[in-house]
């Protein structure tokens, strides 16, 4: 497959002072390639090779209406960034369609020349229109009267008289008409709606013994439409699709109604203006440029892409029961103890700190905290944070029976969840229906961090029992978001937690500075600073000083310059960043003595993990925050100290496995190249896999201690 060059070009990988800075939006790009390479990877189980395409199309869908629509948005009323970033929005733009414009080429080579072919060896054949045989194209034509007919509506396109509205994220089949009376006169343009929205994407067709052919449903239309346009000789078709500023510019003064204001926007999100116009790249000029006229869609909204769109359908591409061609089953693993039905749950949590870390452990225990709390008698207050849910979730359900029960429960609710809005605002009704005190989102602030605590009346008085973690309470994302939670009863966590509900529920900051958690709005990101300076004091003494990072992302420009300045005291820096990473390791006189790696596997990596030598008293956080200037200035979120040495033992493990892995780690640089990190070893180390045969072997270890 041809090699595609997809380094940035020099305005977006330094700062006009010269500092290395890559650029946030083409750092996630990226990432977003990393992604694909998971697709082009033969190693891969082919049908998981499908589901990193998905992936990588989801990505790019939100990407597109969230930070693209920025980027246009800031063009539009013509704002320049000049600051921190010193770049220009519109050569952003236009930097972010070469490189879009480039990923989608090699899709497209994924897809057409390494996905079709390989299912085919594997009796899978997705099939087009004119590759179906008789029985097959009766199937198809029947199959589009009885089932599609009624969500198809065609529409002659006429500039001055028909602007059909294309709605957000649906599929359209754009035809390229002649009139049969007059073949020779001028062409004409018709549309319809594809109905993903209301059919499955893929459908099975007749097929041989032994043999699985399908046809996605786009095909299905083509096939279909001829007899539709009487009167005319369809030339040829091609897909098309509109992506809309899904952003909510939202006011953030302190007054009025934030709940209100969420809700009208939420209304207009699917009626905003074009991101992104996506087209089959095939299509003629000539017709491109009337739908433009048609749409009033400009240059920079347009990209080209293959013949599909909304990729991320392939998600639901059937497996036909073909095990081997998917990752072999990890079942998440039961907690030693809190998984045992038959222990004193709370008296488990006051007797040790208890380190869980999904999806290698069942998110089991977290549901239990909550029902065992329901029910307990002795329980008088249950509160939590809620920031993402799952739509059924158990948790929610708990907090419920609990007010039925007498408890006194309260939930802090963020309305401004991206694509999550509208879930949480309908939980929250739901909640203060039930008796629930439910607390909303500060206008201007982001509340990030994942938080719960359970008060409990006991024999020797009130006592308190926390769950602390690093991602959301979220039941489906658990068992593909790699998360550490920890429930702990340690009095001063426990009480800094409620000093932290106290903030959330008052807004009232609190009289005294935090001792033990790095809070947002408060001490997150001084302390992290006064911890890198620790460091960097260390090293210029000529002592040891390291520092380990985990994060989803690292863009703050004054992290980036912090780590600069720690690495030029002789500091060794190790990151491991999923995804943005504005910070450039390995440059002579900046950053030589940094190194940086990405993973991209099965799991998401979603934990944070801040480790600090510390003179060789080794400090170390668990964290809702990545690195990033919203995070850090802009949101309460929580950074958690691990006390207990066993649990802290046993995080230095897993982030030793991750720093060691060169399978799916890739080495982060300025040419964003994304090559395989080779490590250390010549045994191969897959940090996801070994990671979960470790919890395994600790497991197995306990039950026959």
């Amino acid at each position: 497959m041809q090699k595609i060059d997809l380094r940035p070009i020099k305005e977006f990988v330094e700062t006009q002072d010269g500092l290395p800075y890559i650029h946030r939006d083409i750092s996630w790009l990226s990432f977003n390639h990393r992604v694909l390479q998971e697709a082009m990877d033969n190693s891969v189980p082919l049908l998981e090779r499908l589901k990193f395409l998905a992936i990588y199309s989801s990505n790019l869908d939100e990407y597109f209406k969230v930070r693209m629509a920025y980027h246009r948005y800031l063009a539009r009323v013509g704002k320049n960034t000049k600051g921190q970033l010193e770049y220009d929005p519109k050569s952003a733009i236009k930097e972010i369609r070469r490189i879009v414009n480039l990923q989608q080429e090699i899709f497209s080579q994924v897809f057409d020349k390494m996905i079709i072919p390989e299912l085919k060896k594997h009796n899978i054949r997705l099939l087009r229109r004119m590759e179906l045989n008789e029985e097959q194209q009766v199937f198809v034509e029947n199959y589009f009267k009885d089932n599609m007919l009624p969500y198809v509506q065609p529409v002659l396109l006429h500039q001055k008289r028909v602007r059909p509205f294309l709605n957000n994220g649906a599929l359209y089949l754009t035809l390229w008409l002649k009139p049969i009376e007059d073949p020779h006169g001028h062409d004409e343009y018709a549309l319809l709606k594809m109905p993903s929205d209301q059919l499955p994407r893929f459908i099975e067709l007749p097929s041989p013994q032994g043999q699985y052919d399908l046809i996605m449903l786009d095909d299905i239309v083509r096939h279909s439409v001829s007899w539709m346009f009487p009167g005319y000789e369809i030339e040829d078709t091609f897909s098309i699709k509109l992506t809309r500023d899904a952003q909510l510019y939202i006011d953030d003064e302190f007054s009025g109604d934030l709940v209100s204001k969420i809700r009208s926007s939420l209304n207009k999100r699917m009626v905003g203006t074009t991101s992104r116009f996506v087209f089959d790249r095939g299509m003629p000029e000539k017709m491109l440029e009337e739908l433009k006229d048609v749409f009033t869609l400009e240059k920079n909204d347009t990209l080209r892409e293959g013949r599909y769109h909304n990729n991320f359908d392939f998600f639901k591409f059937p497996d036909f029961g073909k095990k081997h061609l998917k990752n072999p089953d990890l079942p998440s693993l039961p907690h030693p103890i809190l998984n045992d039905p038959d222990i004193d749950f709370f008296a488990a949590i006051a007797q040790q700190d208890h380190l869980l870390y999904f999806p290698y452990q069942t998110y089991d225990p977290v549901i239990r905290f909550f029902e065992e709390a329901a029910k307990d008698p002795k329980v008088t207050h249950i509160k939590l944070t809620q920031y993402r849910v799952s739509k059924n979730s158990r948790i929610m359900k708990s907090l419920v029976e609990a007010v039925e029960n007498g408890k006194q429960v309260t939930v802090f609710i963020e309305v401004k969840a991206r694509f999550d809005e509208e879930a949480n605002l309908s939980w929250g009704e739901i909640l203060k229906k039930a008796g629930v005190q439910v607390h909303y989102s500060f206008p201007g602030v982001k509340v990030h961090a994942k938080l719960a605590l359970v008060r409990r009346m006991e024999p020797q008085g009130l006592n308190m029992y926390a769950y602390l973690s690093t991602g959301n309470f979220h039941e489906d994302t658990a068992k593909i978001y790699t998360d550490f939670g920890m429930l702990t009863a340690n009095d001063a966590l426990c009480n800094e937690t409620a000093r932290i509900f106290n903030f959330l529920e008052t807004a009232k900051k609190p009289s005294q500075s935090f001792k033990h958690f790095l809070v947002g709005q408060f001490n997150l990101r001084s302390d992290l600073e006064k911890l890198i300076d620790k460091e960097i004091a260390q090293a210029k003494k000529g002592k040891p000083a390291n520092i380990i990072i985990k994060v989803n992302s690292l863009q703050d420009n004054e992290m980036v310059k912090k780590l600069y300045e720690a690495s030029k005291a002789g500091v060794k820096v190790q990151l491991i960043v999923r995804g943005i990473c504005s910070l450039v390791p390995g440059v002579k006189g900046y950053s030589d003595n940094i190194k940086a790696i990405s993973i991209v596997d099965r799991y998401l990596e979603h934990a944070r993990v801040f480790i600090f030598h510390n003179g060789g008293d080794t400090k170390l956080y668990l964290s809702s925050a990545d690195w990033m200037t919203r995070n850090l200035s802009f949101r309460v979120e929580t950074a958690f100290p691990i006390y207990d040495p066993q649990v802290k033992a046993e995080i230095l493990e897993y982030i030793q496995l991750q720093l060691s892995d060169n399978v799916k780690a890739r080495k982060l640089d300025k040419n964003l190249q994304n090559n395989y990190h080779k490590g250390n070893s010549d045994f191969p180390v897959r940090s996801q896999v070994e990671t979960y045969y470790m919890v395994k072997r600790k497991l197995d270890g306990m039950e026959k201690g």
